[in-house]
C-alpha cells in the first residue's frame, strides 16, 4: 500500500470503539504508527500492550498507549472516540451537551501536539459534535469530519447484496443526511452494476419495490439499536469503517465516502454537518457540489439539517 511514510494514527479513547478502530488500523495497514490516548491509565495501557503482543503478525511499526496527550505528537490523522454514552432516559440534546464539553476542551490540546492532522469524529452525536469541534478547532472544513453515515452506507448495501443476490461491492448506494434518526437513501442514483435499483431483477431475485426499499432503509437506520439489545455496543463495525477513512486519508485516495463535514450551500444547507457523498484524501473531505438529488431527496436532507438545528443551539448555549 501506498502509505504515507511512518504516517501515524491516533485515536482518542480506548473504550470498545477506540480498541476497535486500533485494532481494525492494524490489522488492515491502515497506519504505520498507533497511538492511544485516554484519561483511564490501566484501561489505555492495557489495550495497547493487547495490540503490542500482535506486532509480529500486522506491518505496524509500533504500538503506544498513554494518559499523555503528547502521544498524539506528529500524527496524520487523530480519531475521537471519547465520550459518554448515552445513559437509559437521557435526551440527545443532554448526551449532546454532555460530549461537547469533552470535545471543546480536548480539540485545542490536541491541536497543540498535533496541528496539521486531519481530525474525524466519531463519538456521537457525530454530526453535531462535528461542529462543535469545527468552531473549537478553527480549522478549515475539510479538515475535520466525522465518519457519518459511512457504516450506515455499509450496511444499506449489505442488506441490498442480500436482497439482490450480488456481492456488497457491486452495490452503489449511499445513507446521507443525519448520522440517527433522519438519515435516509439517495434512491433516486441508486444502483446495482450499472442497473437502478428498481430495475434490477434476476432469477430468484425479482424487481423491489419502493415499499420493500423504505422497509430496508428502516432496518438500516435502526440497526444500531438491534445491535446495542444484544451486546451492548456497536464497535467492530465502527472500527472497519474508520479505519477505511483513515486509509483515504494517509493513502490521499480521493476516495468517494460519505462523511460528515460542515456543509457549507450544499442543496440549500448551511452551517450544519451532514453526511454527504465527499471526496477524501490527504487533505481532508469535500463535499460533491453537483451530487444528484430528487426533489423530495433535497427536502429530506434540509429537514434533516432542521432536526440537528435545534441540537447544536442548545449545546451552544
Amino acid at each position: 500500500m501506498n502509505v504515507i511514510e511512518n504516517s501515524k494514527l491516533t485515536v482518542v479513547g480506548a473504550g470498545a470503539v477506540g480498541a476497535s478502530v486500533a485494532y481494525a488500523s492494524l490489522i488492515r495497514g491502515s497506519a504505520r504508527h498507533v497511538a492511544l490516548y485516554d484519561i483511564a491509565a490501566e484501561r489505555v495501557e492495557a489495550e495497547a500492550l493487547d495490540l503490542a503482543h500482535g506486532s509480529q503478525f500486522i506491518g505496524a511499526s509500533d504500538i503506544v498507549g498513554s494518559t499523555d496527550i503528547s502521544v498524539a505528537a506528529g500524527s496524520h490523522v487523530v480519531v475521537i472516540t471519547a465520550g459518554a454514552k448515552q445513559e437509559p432516559g437521557q435526551t440527545r440534546t443532554e448526551l449532546a451537551g454532555v460530549n461537547a464539553g469533552i470535545i471543546r476542551g480536548m480539540v485545542p490540546r490536541l491541536l497543540e501536539v498535533a496541528p496539521d492532522a486531519v481530525y474525524v469524529i466519531v463519538t456521537n452525536p457525530c454530526d453535531v459534535l462535528t461542529v462543535v469541534a469545527a468552531e473549537a478547532a478553527g480549522l478549515p472544513r475539510q479538515r475535520i469530519f466525522s465518519s457519518g453515515t459511512v457504516l450506515d452506507t455499509s450496511r444499506l448495501r449489505w442488506k441490498l447484496a442480500q436482497r439482490a443476490g450480488v456481492s456488497t461491492s457491486s452495490v452503489h448506494a449511499y445513507i446521507v443526511g443525519e448520522h440517527g434518526d433522519t438519515e435516509f437513501p439517495l434512491w433516486s442514483s441508486a444502483t446495482i452494476g450499472t442497473v437502478p435499483i428498481l430495475e434490477w431483477e434476476r432469477p430468484g431475485h425479482p424487481r423491489m419495490t419502493l415499499e420493500e426499499l423504505d422497509h430496508i432503509a428502516a432496518e438500516v437506520r435502526d440497526a444500531a439499536y438491534t445491535v446495542i439489545r444484544g451486546k451492548g455496543a456497536t464497535n467492530y463495525a465502527i472500527g472497519l469503517s474508520s479505519a477505511r477513512i483513515v486509509e483515504a486519508i494517509l493513502q490521499d485516495q480521493h476516495a468517494v465516502l460519505p462523511v460528515s463535514t460542515v456543509l457549507d450551500g450544499f442543496a440549500g444547507v448551511d452551517g450544519v454537518a451532514l453526511s454527504v457523498p465527499s471526496v477524501v484524501s490527504a487533505s481532508g473531505a469535500v463535499p460533491i457540489p453537483n451530487t444528484p438529488m430528487s426533489e423530495n431527496e433535497r427536502m429530506q436532507l434540509r429537514a434533516s439539517a432542521d432536526a440537528l438545528r435545534g441540537v447544536i443551539g442548545a449545546v451552544r448555549s
